[in-house]
C-alpha cells in the first residue's frame, strides 16, 4: 500500500496534550516530535545514521542558508536535499524569513517580499513567498513552511498588527505557489504560520485567516525570541486552541527541555531548536538534573557518565572526565560526543512524553521532570 501524502492521527490525549503519528511518503513521524536542526544540510557534528539511531523521525533544513550556499538549484541538480545529505526520512524546511530578518544587516521589506544582503558575501537577494516556496521545492522538502514576516514581541501594537496582516497575505501566496508545484505538491505538505506576537485577538485573527486558506499543519510563530518562558506559556495558553484540533501544531524555534514539556502540556506537537547541537559544541550537556558545563574544572576527574539516567552510547562508553578533557583541549571528538548525547537526550524526552500521554500520566511525569531538572541546574554563562 502506498504511504499517504500527509495524514495526522491522534492516538491518545491527556488534558490538552496529544500523542499520535504523521504519516508521509518518506516515513512516520511520532508526535510530540523534536526535529534536530540541519541548518546547512547537516545536523552539526552528527552523521545522519546516528541522528536516526538517536530516535529522530524528521529533521529541519534551512531555506536561507541553503539558498546562499550551496544554492537550491545546485542541490536540485544533485538530486535534492535527501540524497545530497544522506537522509532518507522526512525533512521540514523553514521559509527563510526569520534568518533574513535576524542575520542580514540591510533589509528592505515591502509587499513583494524582503530584499537583503547575504551575511556571507554581501550579495543582494530577494526572498518573496513565491521564491521561498520555489527554493523549498528545489530542495525536495517534505514539509514546506509558508513565508511570513516576523517582528519582535516588543514592537508596537500597530507594527505587530501590520506584520500579522501581511503574513496572512503572504500565506495565501505561499499556498498558491505550493499548489502550483506539480509532482512536489502531490507528495509534500505545507504548514501555515500563526503570527500576532502575544496578543490574543491578533493571534485569533491570524488563525482564522490561515484556516480559511487551508494548510496541512499550523505553526505558532513569533515566540522564543526573547519574551521569556512565562510570556511564551501565557501565549500558548490560548494560541494552540485557536488552531484546528485535527492538524499538527508546530512551535517554531523551541527550545529548552522545560520549554518543550510545558508546550506539550499546552497542546503542541512539533518542535525544533539549535540548542542541543549548539550547546554540544560549546561544552553544555543536558541531563535529567539540568544542564552541566563540561568546561568546569570539577569534572576533570569525574568518572561518571554525562547523565547517570541516560542510556545513550556516549553515556555508556565515556566519562565526564574524558569529555571534559576533550572539550578543554578543543578536540573535535568532544563536540561530536556532546552533540550525540544532547540529541539522544532530547529524543528520549520526547519518547517519555509520548509514553506519559498515552498512559494518562503526563502531569505526574511533567512535575517530576521539572523538579529534577531544576534541582541542580548550573549556571552555564
Amino acid at each position: 500500500m502506498t504511504a499517504p501524502r500527509f495524514e495526522f492521527t491522534i492516538s491518545a490525549t491527556d488534558g490538552k496534550a496529544r500523542t499520535g503519528t504523521i504519516q508521509m511518503r518518506r516515513g512516520e513521524i511520532r508526535t510530540p516530535a523534536f526535529m534536530p536542526v540541519g541548518t546547512a544540510a547537516t545536523v552539526k557534528a552528527m552523521k545522519p545514521a546516528d541522528v536516526r539511531a538517536a530516535g529522530a523521525d524528521i529533521i529541519l533544513g534551512n531555506t536561507y542558508h541553503l539558498m546562499l550556499r550551496p544554492g537550491a538549484e545546485r542541490v536540485a541538480r544533485l538530486g535534492g536535499l535527501h540524497g545530497f545529505m544522506g537522509w532518507d526520512r522526512p525533512i521540514l524546511t523553514d521559509s527563510g524569513g526569520y534568518q533574513v530578518m535576524s542575520l542580514s544587516d540591510l533589509t528592505k521589506r515591502d509587499e513583494n517580499g524582503v530584499t537583503f544582503k547575504s551575511h556571507l558575501d554581501g550579495t543582494r537577494h530577494t526572498l518573496s513567498p513565491e521564491r521561498s516556496i520555489e527554493i523549498q521545492r528545489l530542495l525536495g522538502s517534505d514539509i514546506v513552511m509558508a513565508f511570513d514576516e516576523l517582528v519582535p514581541t516588543t514592537s508596537t501594537p500597530e507594527v505587530q498588527a501590520a506584520a500579522m496582516a501581511r503574513s496572512m497575505r503572504w500565506a495565501k501566496r505561499s499556498r498558491d505557489a505550493f499548489d502550483g508545484g506539480g509532482a512536489h505538491a502531490e507528495n509534500a505538505a505545507i504548514f501555515g504560520i500563526q503570527q500576532g506576537a502575544l496578543d490574543q485577538t491578533l493571534r485569533g485573527d491570524s488563525a482564522a485567516a490561515l484556516i480559511d486558506i487551508g494548510f496541512d499543519g499550523y505553526a505558532v510563530g513569533g515566540l522564543a525570541v526573547g519574551e521569556g518562558q512565562a510570556a511564551m506559556f501565557g501565549c500558548l495558553d490560548f494560541a494552540p486552541d485557536q488552531l484546528p484540533q485535527d492538524k499538527p501544531r508546530y512551535l517554531m524555534g523551541v527550545g529548552k527541555p522545560d520549554d518543550i514539556v510545558g508546550a506539550v502540556e499546552r497542546g503542541i506537537d512539533m518542535f525544533d531548536c539549535v540548542l542541543p547541537t549548539r550547546s554540544g559544541r560549546t561544552g553544555q550537556a543536558f541531563t535529567r538534573e539540568g544542564p552541566i558545563n563540561l568546561r568546569n574544572a570539577k569534572f576533570g576527574e569525574d568518572q561518571g557518565p554525562l547523565d547517570p539516567a541516560c542510556g545513550c552510547p556516549v553515556c555508556a562508553t565515556w566519562s565526564r572526565a574524558y569529555i571534559h578533557h576533550l572539550v578543554r583541549a578543543g578536540e573535535i571528538l568532544g563536540a561530536m560526543l556532546m552533540t550525540e548525547h544532547n540529541i539522544c537526550f532530547y529524543q528520549a524526552l520526547m519518547a517519555d512524553l509520548r509514553s506519559a500521554i498515552a498512559d494518562g500520566r503526563l502531569k505526574t511525569f511533567a512535575d517530576a521532570f521539572r523538579a529534577a531538572y531544576n534541582r541542580q541546574r548550573e549556571s552555564v554563562s
